[in-house]
């Protein structure tokens, strides 16, 4: 059962969601190419009764509520039904921003000091990191909704409460210049394996990716997604990586994101993307046509291994690539 809310959509953006609409569009007719008995669903309700789908390909991440990449996976857990991805607990782990940062840290990766602001608790000045400007975005969120900059005190306070005002648990830290270094990870012969590793470079170091720019709904897009060349923080980024993935181990796939400062050079820890867009035009599928895999053979791959994993396939299988 392939569980996405944009899974009927007929084709072009969607007002709100651009691209992801086009993105769970690509997905459905991909595993239809691979003739798999697919059951279709775009809300949670499909799993709060018994169903016959014996696997579930969970799409359905961003629910509009705190934590709802975690529901999907529960639901299969409490009907035991096999599902694609990270357990409930690990999903809710890579999820919650402020916690990935603290395995992170007791792994000795090198991160820019943060401030976590949990609605319903106090905010205490003091946890604000001296920083010049800020980011300040949701704790537990993706494609850089409802992140802002701010200024000092009074404009992170003000946006913190206006997260919570939504919702949301807001974590804040220093705004670094430069780019994002991602690390993607997929799954074969029932270990983790790094794809090549990308930078989303910026023209403009000191911009703000938006949610609109990610989800294509503005034509300025000022970034673009290539193979990291620098061979020093390349390596980098796989040393840290290597540090931290088997905290979040199995995970089918996923995305371990870093950033470079443009001044000094340096690559600090940022975040954990497990199940994450698997769109052709994004990070894993990118990084997997440079090694020689065509999109279908990514999904089929990151399918596969997962079904071989949870016990519902035998047999060895090969890439064509």
């Amino acid at each position: 059962m392939l569980v996405a809310k944009h899974v009927y959509w007929k084709g072009g953006l969607h007002p709100e969601d651009g691209t992801h609409a086009t993105y769970h569009l690509e997905m459905r007719r991909c595993l239809e190419r691979m003739n798999v008995n697919l059951r279709l669903a775009d809300s949670y309700t499909a799993l709060f009764e018994n169903t016959d789908a014996d696997f579930v390909f969970p799409l359905l991440n961003r629910g509009g509520f705190l934590n709802s990449e975690m529901l999907l996976p529960l639901l299969c857990e409490r009907m035991g039904i096999a599902y694609l991805g990270a357990s409930p607990i690990v999903r809710g782990l890579s999820d919650d921003k402020h916690l990935s940062k603290l395995v992170a840290v007791h792994h000795g990766l090198p991160t820019a000091r943060w401030a976590i602001f949990r609605k319903g608790a106090p905010m205490d000045r003091a946890m604000l990191p001296v920083a010049g400007r800020y980011v300040v975005k949701p704790n537990a969120s993706s494609a850089s909704w409802g992140i802002t900059s701010a200024y000092g005190w009074d404009e992170v306070r003000d946006a913190v409460v206006a997260l919570h005002a939504e919702g949301h648990d807001a974590i804040v830290e220093p705004f670094i210049p430069g780019h994002d270094v991602e690390v993607p990870v997929v799954t074969i012969d029932g270990k983790p394996f790094i794809l090549p590793v990308q930078i989303v470079e910026q023209e403009d170091p000191g911009y703000l990716r938006t949610y609109a720019e990610k989800r294509n709904l503005v034509s300025n897009q000022a970034y673009e997604i290539r193979p990291l060349a620098d061979a020093q923080i390349n390596a980098e980024a796989l040393r840290q990586t290597r540090l931290i993935m088997a905290d979040f181990t199995p995970f089918d796939y996923g995305r371990f994101e870093f950033r470079l400062d443009a001044a000094t050079g340096e690559l600090r820890f940022m975040e954990v993307n497990l199940n994450c867009n698997l769109w052709s035009r994004k990070t894993i599928a990118i990084a997997a046509s440079q090694i020689g895999w065509s999109h279908d053979q990514l999904i089929e791959t990151i399918l596969a291994e997962s079904l071989c994993r949870q016990g519902l396939m035998e047999g060895a299988y090969t890439l064509a690539a």
